[in-house]
């Protein structure tokens, strides 16, 4: 089985309040009127990563939130990804990024614990081979598009709810599929322009 792994983040709750309307001050005693304003809301309310597991095979995906990208829970997700894949399963190729994170001792220490597992590194500025990035995309559009977080929590949850729906309509991702699914016309034939 291939499983696609990668973090997504730092993804943090928006700070901006949103559209609001804005009334503008009354008129000041020397007759002028004064501008509107509006009162700056820049807080932090939270950031975090997100790790996930794809596989393209089937088109199942398994994200899980942490506060921090660390070595400790890299292979704390590991674990999750490892319990989440059928027992039946005999080998499992792991494909990852470069990072740092993704080479230390925990990591190699966690693969001589669970033998069935090989990690196959992408090469350097190659990130389309890993199939989890799409998987991204249609994460953030699922979740995050066009909505306002009040903290990471919700932003977790909104994730993990987008992550089920995906997980109840998926579909096996495939290989140089064209978007809109329309055939492709024949080499060296172009439509000839309309007479008038």
């Amino acid at each position: 089985m291939t499983v696609c792994l990668d973090q997504l983040g730092p993804e943090g709750a928006k700070s901006f309040p949103g559209p609001r309307l804005v009334r503008a001050r009354p008129d000041r005693p020397g007759g002028r009127a004064e501008r509107a304003r509006q009162e700056i809301d820049y807080g932090r309310r939270g950031s975090g990563y997100l790790f996930g597991a794809f596989q393209p095979a089937s088109g199942e995906a398994l994200t899980a939130p942490y506060r921090g990208r660390t070595i400790a829970n890299w292979v704390d997700f590991l674990e999750q990804v490892e319990a989440w894949i059928p027992p039946a399963v005999e080998r499992v190729y792991a494909i990852v990024d470069n990072l740092n994170v993704h080479r230390a001792m925990d990591v190699l220490l966690f693969v001589v614990a669970h033998p069935r597992w090989e990690f196959v590194f992408q090469p350097k500025y190659a990130g389309y081979l890993n199939l989890i990035e799409p998987w991204w995309k249609i994460l953030r559009s699922l979740a995050f598009k066009g909505r306002r977080f009040e903290s990471w929590e919700e932003l977790a949850q909104a994730a993990d709810a987008a992550t089920a729906y995906w997980n109840a309509h998926r579909h096996p991702f495939r290989w140089g599929r064209r978007r809109r699914h329309q055939p492709r016309r024949p080499a060296g034939r172009a439509l000839l322009p309309r007479v008038a």
